[in-house]
Protein backbone atom coordinates (compact mmCIF):
# COMPACT_ATOMS: atom_id res chain seq x y z
CA UNK A 1 0.00 0.00 0.00
CA UNK A 2 1.50 3.34 -1.00
CA UNK A 3 2.10 5.95 1.67
CA UNK A 4 -0.62 8.59 1.73
CA UNK A 5 -0.18 12.32 1.19
CA UNK A 6 0.67 13.96 4.51
CA UNK A 7 -2.03 16.34 5.68
CA UNK A 8 -1.66 16.74 9.41
CA UNK A 9 -3.68 18.13 12.25
CA UNK A 10 -3.47 20.50 15.16
CA UNK A 11 -0.67 20.14 17.70
CA UNK A 12 -1.49 19.12 21.21
CA UNK A 13 0.39 18.61 24.46
CA UNK A 14 1.52 15.80 26.71
CA UNK A 15 2.41 15.56 30.35
CA UNK A 16 5.43 13.94 31.97
CA UNK A 17 5.85 13.49 35.72
CA UNK A 18 8.14 16.17 37.09
CA UNK A 19 7.80 18.42 34.02
CA UNK A 20 6.39 21.93 34.02
CA UNK A 21 2.87 22.29 32.57
CA UNK A 22 3.09 21.31 28.93
CA UNK A 23 3.29 23.81 26.12
CA UNK A 24 1.26 23.57 22.95
CA UNK A 25 2.60 24.37 19.51
CA UNK A 26 0.81 26.89 17.36
CA UNK A 27 -1.07 25.58 14.34
CA UNK A 28 -1.07 26.93 10.83
CA UNK A 29 -3.79 27.03 8.22
CA UNK A 30 -6.50 24.41 7.96
CA UNK A 31 -5.98 21.34 5.82
CA UNK A 32 -8.12 18.33 4.93
CA UNK A 33 -7.86 15.46 7.38
CA UNK A 34 -4.94 13.08 6.93
CA UNK A 35 -2.18 11.36 8.91
CA UNK A 36 0.56 12.54 11.20
CA UNK A 37 3.73 11.83 9.19
CA UNK A 38 5.73 10.36 12.08
CA UNK A 39 3.03 8.05 13.47
CA UNK A 40 0.54 7.44 10.66
CA UNK A 41 -2.25 8.24 13.13
CA UNK A 42 -5.30 10.18 11.98
CA UNK A 43 -5.00 13.97 12.18
CA UNK A 44 -7.45 16.73 11.46
CA UNK A 45 -7.42 20.49 10.86
CA UNK A 46 -3.98 22.11 10.79
CA UNK A 47 -0.26 21.81 10.13
CA UNK A 48 2.05 22.98 12.96
CA UNK A 49 3.90 26.23 12.32
CA UNK A 50 7.15 24.62 13.45
CA UNK A 51 9.34 21.98 11.76
CA UNK A 52 9.92 18.48 13.07
CA UNK A 53 12.46 18.70 15.88
CA UNK A 54 14.84 15.83 16.64
CA UNK A 55 16.38 16.16 20.10
CA UNK A 56 19.51 14.21 21.07
CA UNK A 57 18.92 12.75 24.54
CA UNK A 58 21.39 10.84 26.70
CA UNK A 59 20.55 7.18 27.30
CA UNK A 60 22.94 6.16 30.08
CA UNK A 61 22.04 5.76 33.76
CA UNK A 62 23.42 9.29 34.29
CA UNK A 63 20.43 10.64 32.36
CA UNK A 64 17.87 9.28 34.81
CA UNK A 65 15.21 10.50 34.89
CA UNK A 66 14.90 11.39 31.21
CA UNK A 67 12.24 14.01 30.56
CA UNK A 68 9.79 14.41 27.68
CA UNK A 69 9.91 10.94 26.10
CA UNK A 70 6.22 10.23 26.59
CA UNK A 71 5.24 13.15 24.36
CA UNK A 72 7.46 12.11 21.44
CA UNK A 73 6.15 10.87 18.10
CA UNK A 74 9.11 8.61 17.31
CA UNK A 75 12.34 7.53 19.01
CA UNK A 76 15.48 6.21 17.32
CA UNK A 77 18.22 4.50 19.33
CA UNK A 78 21.76 4.59 17.93
CA UNK A 79 25.16 3.31 19.03
CA UNK A 80 27.71 5.84 20.30
CA UNK A 81 31.22 5.50 21.69
CA UNK A 82 32.00 3.27 24.68
CA UNK A 83 29.25 0.82 23.68
CA UNK A 84 26.49 3.11 24.99
CA UNK A 85 23.47 4.32 23.04
CA UNK A 86 21.90 7.71 22.48
CA UNK A 87 18.36 8.66 21.51
CA UNK A 88 17.21 10.81 18.60
CA UNK A 89 13.74 11.83 19.76
CA UNK A 90 11.23 13.27 17.24
CA UNK A 91 8.70 15.94 18.27
CA UNK A 92 6.01 17.28 15.95
CA UNK A 93 2.40 16.55 16.92
CA UNK A 94 3.01 17.29 20.62
CA UNK A 95 5.44 19.51 22.53
CA UNK A 96 6.34 18.48 26.08
CA UNK A 97 7.30 21.45 28.24
CA UNK A 98 10.78 20.07 29.00
CA UNK A 99 12.97 17.49 27.26
CA UNK A 100 16.42 16.14 28.06
CA UNK A 101 19.11 15.76 29.16
CA UNK A 102 20.50 16.96 25.82
CA UNK A 103 23.76 15.62 24.44
CA UNK A 104 25.84 16.04 21.27
CA UNK A 105 25.27 15.13 17.62
CA UNK A 106 26.78 12.27 15.60
CA UNK A 107 27.22 11.80 11.84
CA UNK A 108 24.69 8.95 12.16
CA UNK A 109 22.03 11.63 12.70
CA UNK A 110 22.21 12.79 9.08
CA UNK A 111 20.38 9.69 7.84
CA UNK A 112 17.94 9.86 10.75
CA UNK A 113 16.77 13.48 10.48
CA UNK A 114 17.10 14.25 6.75
CA UNK A 115 13.99 12.34 5.55
CA UNK A 116 11.83 14.47 7.90
CA UNK A 117 13.49 17.77 6.92
CA UNK A 118 13.95 18.12 10.68
CA UNK A 119 15.87 20.53 12.89
CA UNK A 120 18.49 18.72 14.99
CA UNK A 121 18.63 19.97 18.59
CA UNK A 122 21.42 19.13 21.02
CA UNK A 123 24.34 20.36 23.08
CA UNK A 124 26.71 20.65 20.10
CA UNK A 125 29.06 18.39 18.20
CA UNK A 126 32.68 17.59 17.42
CA UNK A 127 34.30 19.48 14.53
CA UNK A 128 34.16 16.58 12.03
CA UNK A 129 30.49 15.95 12.84
CA UNK A 130 29.54 19.61 12.56
CA UNK A 131 31.18 19.80 9.14
CA UNK A 132 29.35 16.68 7.95
CA UNK A 133 26.01 18.04 9.15
CA UNK A 134 26.64 21.37 7.44
CA UNK A 135 27.58 19.67 4.17
CA UNK A 136 24.39 17.61 4.37
CA UNK A 137 22.38 20.84 4.90
CA UNK A 138 21.00 19.64 8.24
CA UNK A 139 19.83 22.61 10.31
CA UNK A 140 21.23 22.36 13.85
CA UNK A 141 20.50 24.20 17.08
CA UNK A 142 23.04 24.10 19.91
CA UNK A 143 23.55 25.59 23.34
CA UNK A 144 26.32 27.78 21.90
CA UNK A 145 23.89 29.32 19.40
CA UNK A 146 22.10 30.95 22.36
CA UNK A 147 18.76 29.77 21.03
CA UNK A 148 15.66 30.08 23.19
CA UNK A 149 14.72 27.25 25.51
CA UNK A 150 18.09 25.96 26.75
CA UNK A 151 18.74 25.85 30.49
CA UNK A 152 20.90 24.02 33.02
CA UNK A 153 19.36 22.12 35.93
CA UNK A 154 21.79 22.74 38.80
CA UNK A 155 20.38 19.76 40.71
CA UNK A 156 22.13 17.51 38.19
CA UNK A 157 25.77 16.96 37.29
CA UNK A 158 27.21 18.28 34.01
CA UNK A 159 27.05 17.27 31.19
CA UNK A 160 23.78 15.57 32.14
CA UNK A 161 22.08 18.79 33.25
CA UNK A 162 21.25 20.46 29.93
CA UNK A 163 17.53 20.68 29.10
CA UNK A 164 15.27 22.33 26.55
CA UNK A 165 11.87 24.02 26.85
CA UNK A 166 10.50 23.16 23.41
CA UNK A 167 7.55 25.58 23.38
CA UNK A 168 10.04 28.46 23.76
CA UNK A 169 12.22 27.18 20.93
CA UNK A 170 9.42 26.67 18.39
CA UNK A 171 8.42 30.33 18.60
CA UNK A 172 11.73 31.14 16.89
CA UNK A 173 11.42 28.57 14.08
CA UNK A 174 9.61 28.55 10.75
CA UNK A 175 8.11 25.44 9.23
CA UNK A 176 9.37 24.25 5.84
CA UNK A 177 5.95 22.63 5.39
CA UNK A 178 4.59 19.24 6.37
CA UNK A 179 7.23 16.51 5.94
CA UNK A 180 6.60 13.29 4.02
CA UNK A 181 5.60 10.12 5.83
CA UNK A 182 8.62 8.84 7.73
CA UNK A 183 7.58 5.20 7.36
CA UNK A 184 5.43 3.36 4.79
CA UNK A 185 2.11 3.43 6.66
CA UNK A 186 -0.69 1.00 5.94
CA UNK A 187 -3.87 -0.39 7.45
CA UNK A 188 -3.55 -2.50 10.58
CA UNK A 189 -5.48 -5.34 8.93
CA UNK A 190 -2.88 -5.49 6.14
CA UNK A 191 -0.02 -6.24 8.52
CA UNK A 192 1.16 -9.88 8.26
CA UNK A 193 0.47 -12.24 11.16
CA UNK A 194 4.12 -13.12 11.71
CA UNK A 195 5.30 -15.28 14.61
CA UNK A 196 4.66 -15.08 18.34
CA UNK A 197 7.10 -12.77 20.14
CA UNK A 198 6.41 -11.62 23.69
CA UNK A 199 9.51 -9.43 23.75
CA UNK A 200 13.00 -8.81 22.47
CA UNK A 201 16.49 -7.89 23.58
CA UNK A 202 18.33 -5.52 21.23
CA UNK A 203 22.04 -5.83 21.99
CA UNK A 204 24.05 -2.89 20.67
CA UNK A 205 27.35 -3.89 22.28
CA UNK A 206 28.76 -5.89 25.16
CA UNK A 207 27.97 -2.86 27.33
CA UNK A 208 24.35 -2.19 26.38
CA UNK A 209 21.17 -4.13 25.60
CA UNK A 210 17.70 -2.60 25.37
CA UNK A 211 14.97 -5.01 26.52
CA UNK A 212 11.29 -4.85 25.52
CA UNK A 213 8.22 -6.70 26.77
CA UNK A 214 4.81 -6.68 25.08
CA UNK A 215 2.23 -5.81 27.71
CA UNK A 216 -1.30 -4.35 27.57
CA UNK A 217 -1.17 -3.87 23.76
CA UNK A 218 2.06 -1.86 23.84
CA UNK A 219 5.80 -2.38 24.27
CA UNK A 220 7.43 -1.56 27.60
CA UNK A 221 11.14 -0.82 27.89
CA UNK A 222 12.30 -2.93 30.84
CA UNK A 223 15.50 -0.90 31.36
CA UNK A 224 14.29 2.59 30.50
CA UNK A 225 15.89 5.66 32.08
CA UNK A 226 12.56 7.52 32.00
CA UNK A 227 10.17 7.52 34.98
CA UNK A 228 7.39 4.91 34.93
CA UNK A 229 4.68 7.41 33.93
CA UNK A 230 7.00 9.24 31.55
CA UNK A 231 8.13 6.41 29.28
CA UNK A 232 7.65 6.34 25.53
CA UNK A 233 5.10 3.60 24.80
CA UNK A 234 5.40 2.39 21.21
CA UNK A 235 2.88 0.15 19.51
CA UNK A 236 5.70 -1.03 17.21
CA UNK A 237 9.40 -1.72 17.76
CA UNK A 238 11.21 -1.70 14.42
CA UNK A 239 14.69 -3.25 14.38
CA UNK A 240 17.04 -2.54 11.49
CA UNK A 241 20.31 -4.48 11.33
CA UNK A 242 22.87 -1.93 10.19
CA UNK A 243 26.58 -1.68 9.45
CA UNK A 244 28.63 0.41 11.87
CA UNK A 245 31.93 1.97 10.88
CA UNK A 246 34.41 4.45 12.33
CA UNK A 247 33.48 8.15 12.20
CA UNK A 248 37.18 9.00 12.00
CA UNK A 249 37.86 10.70 15.32
CA UNK A 250 38.06 10.00 19.08
CA UNK A 251 35.90 11.30 21.91
CA UNK A 252 37.54 13.24 24.81
CA UNK A 253 38.08 9.94 26.66
CA UNK A 254 39.98 8.48 23.70
CA UNK A 255 37.22 6.15 22.50
CA UNK A 256 36.68 5.71 18.72
CA UNK A 257 33.38 7.28 17.66
CA UNK A 258 31.17 4.85 15.69
CA UNK A 259 29.02 5.83 12.73
CA UNK A 260 25.92 3.89 11.73
CA UNK A 261 25.58 3.51 7.95
CA UNK A 262 21.89 4.21 7.41
CA UNK A 263 21.91 3.61 3.66
CA UNK A 264 21.82 0.48 1.54
CA UNK A 265 19.85 -2.49 2.81
CA UNK A 266 19.70 -5.12 5.51
CA UNK A 267 17.55 -7.33 7.70
CA UNK A 268 14.46 -5.86 9.38
CA UNK A 269 12.35 -7.21 12.23
CA UNK A 270 8.99 -5.60 12.98
CA UNK A 271 7.50 -6.25 16.43
CA UNK A 272 3.81 -5.43 16.69
CA UNK A 273 0.91 -6.86 18.66
CA UNK A 274 3.04 -9.46 20.43
CA UNK A 275 4.30 -10.90 17.15
CA UNK A 276 7.28 -10.39 14.87
CA UNK A 277 7.48 -10.12 11.08
CA UNK A 278 10.84 -10.70 9.41
CA UNK A 279 11.80 -8.82 6.29
CA UNK A 280 14.33 -6.41 4.85
CA UNK A 281 14.89 -2.67 4.73
CA UNK A 282 16.38 -0.43 2.08
CA UNK A 283 17.31 3.24 1.92
CA UNK A 284 18.69 4.69 -1.30
CA UNK A 285 20.46 7.63 0.35
CA UNK A 286 20.77 9.55 3.60
CA UNK A 287 17.81 11.74 2.72
CA UNK A 288 15.69 8.95 1.26
CA UNK A 289 12.68 7.48 3.01
CA UNK A 290 12.83 3.96 4.39
CA UNK A 291 11.32 1.05 2.46
CA UNK A 292 10.38 -2.28 4.02
CA UNK A 293 9.77 -5.61 2.28
CA UNK A 294 8.98 -9.24 2.93
CA UNK A 295 9.17 -12.09 0.42
CA UNK A 296 5.54 -11.28 -0.42
CA UNK A 297 6.33 -7.67 -1.38
CA UNK A 298 6.17 -4.23 0.20
CA UNK A 299 5.64 -4.15 3.96
CA UNK A 300 3.68 -1.29 5.55
CA UNK A 301 3.49 -0.46 9.26
CA UNK A 302 0.28 -0.18 11.29
CA UNK A 303 -0.31 3.40 12.45
CA UNK A 304 1.09 4.21 15.88
CA UNK A 305 4.22 5.28 17.70
CA UNK A 306 7.44 3.51 16.71
CA UNK A 307 10.73 2.94 18.52
CA UNK A 308 13.43 2.39 15.89
CA UNK A 309 16.41 0.26 16.97
CA UNK A 310 19.54 0.59 14.78
CA UNK A 311 21.28 -2.62 15.88
CA UNK A 312 24.77 -3.29 14.47
CA UNK A 313 25.35 -6.42 12.43
CA UNK A 314 28.98 -6.19 13.59
CA UNK A 315 28.95 -6.52 17.37
CA UNK A 316 25.19 -6.49 17.98
CA UNK A 317 22.46 -9.09 18.27
CA UNK A 318 18.69 -9.48 18.60
CA UNK A 319 17.12 -12.12 20.86
CA UNK A 320 13.39 -12.82 20.54
CA UNK A 321 11.27 -14.04 23.46
CA UNK A 322 8.55 -16.44 22.36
Amino acid sequence: MAASLVLVGCSGSSEDPGDEPDGQSAAGGSTPSGRWPLTGLAADSAVPKHPVMVVKIDNTSSSSPQMGLRGADLVTEELVEGGSTRLAVFYYSQLPATVGPLRSFRATDIGIVSPADAVLVGSGGAGPTVRRLREAKVKTITEASRSSGYYRDNRRTAPYNLFMRLPELVNTLKSPGAPPNYFPWGAKEDFPSGSRATGLAAQFSAAHTTTWRFRDRKYVNANSNAPDRGQFEPSTVLVLRVRVGDAGYLDPAGNPVPETKLTGSGEALVFHGGRVVRGSWSKAGLGATLALHTKAGELTLPPGKVWLELVPVNGGNVTISK
